[in-house]
């Protein structure tokens, strides 16, 4: 596990973003021709570990950036109230100190709101890049159609404060808790599985999950912005959704499907919220063509 964060972290490099130590994977494309970078936005609790298995498809033809947002696997984590205007401030402030003018937006998850704050500052015109082409896969889009955990739940009703020492969830039911958003029969290595837990408890991430997941509550409140960013902006959509996610559900998919029919969706069979870590196969080759 710890070799795999390791090999992980050699694959990136640490910014310094407001005052924050940020972490991004920058890999730089294979082919010399490359076309735009792609930017990835990762999930909750997780981190761009999760892209792991997706990383040498997307760099085949595309340098490839993956921040951890702030508070999230690799890169600081200040005991702070956690905004996605703030997440969506440091994106764009590394894309920024990258110098990428233009880029393909791949979103997962959380990476799907803080990509709907990207999107609508792209609509206003506040935005010093442009975004091409998207894909967006499993996320909470649509608000009156999630299904949240019993874990999310628990973490909503408690203070936005961080946790005591040893009252925060440990390594094993954080990994755990992210089994349990997979389809009954996906399989990930164990391994794979420790890795991106140890990556949420790694400097107290754990103790600041009452914190990072006030994101939920946000995006209540801003849904008209950011799910209006994504039916709207112009640029070409691909939807890519595992079928069985039990939190964002497949309605989801089917909405936002409706809301944009020239986008191509692709359904994804017997997967749950984790495509990319569940079926990277079936999942990297939909997102080479959604790229392509």
């Amino acid at each position: 596990m710890s070799v795999l964060i390791d090999d992980w972290e050699r694959t990136g490099r640490y910014l310094d973003l407001a005052g924050h130590r940020i972490f991004v994977v920058d890999r730089a494309a294979d082919e010399p021709n490359a076309r735009d970078p792609v930017l990835v936005l990762h999930g909750f609790p997780t981190s761009s570990f999760d892209w792991r298995p997706a990383l040498p498809v997307l760099a085949r033809r595309r340098r490839v950036v993956i921040p951890d947002y702030l508070g999230f696997g690799l890169s600081d984590k200040p005991d702070q109230r956690y905004s996605i205007f703030e997440l969506a401030d440091l994106v764009v402030a590394g894309v920024a100190e990258l110098g990428l003018a233009s880029v393909a937006l791949v979103t997962h998850d959380l990476g799907d709101s803080v990509g709907g704050e990207v999107l609508a500052r792209s609509i206003d015109g506040t935005l010093p890049f442009e975004v091409t082409q998207r894909v967006i896969t499993n996320g909470s889009i649509y608000m009156e159609l999630v299904q949240l955990s019993a874990g999310q739940q628990l973490l909503l009703s408690l203070p936005d404060e961080q946790l005591p020492e040893g009252g925060a969830p440990e390594q094993s039911a954080v990994a755990d808790a992210l089994r349990g958003t997979f389809a009954p029969e996906s399989v990930v290595a164990g391994d794979e599985l420790d890795a991106l837990a140890a990556l949420v408890v790694r400097d107290g991430g754990n103790r600041l999950l009452p914190r990072t997941i006030r994101y939920i509550e946000e995006r209540r409140v801003h849904e008209g912005r950011w799910t209006g960013a994504i039916e709207r902006h112009p640029s070409p959509l691909t939807i890519v959704w595992g079928e069985l996610d039990p939190i964002a559900v497949w309605p989801m998919a089917e909405r936002l499907s409706g809301a944009r029919p020239d986008a191509t969706l692709v359904r994804l069979s017997g997967v749950g919220h984790y495509p990319m870590l569940e079926a990277p196969d079936a999942f990297n080759a939909a997102i080479e063509h959604a790229l392509g």
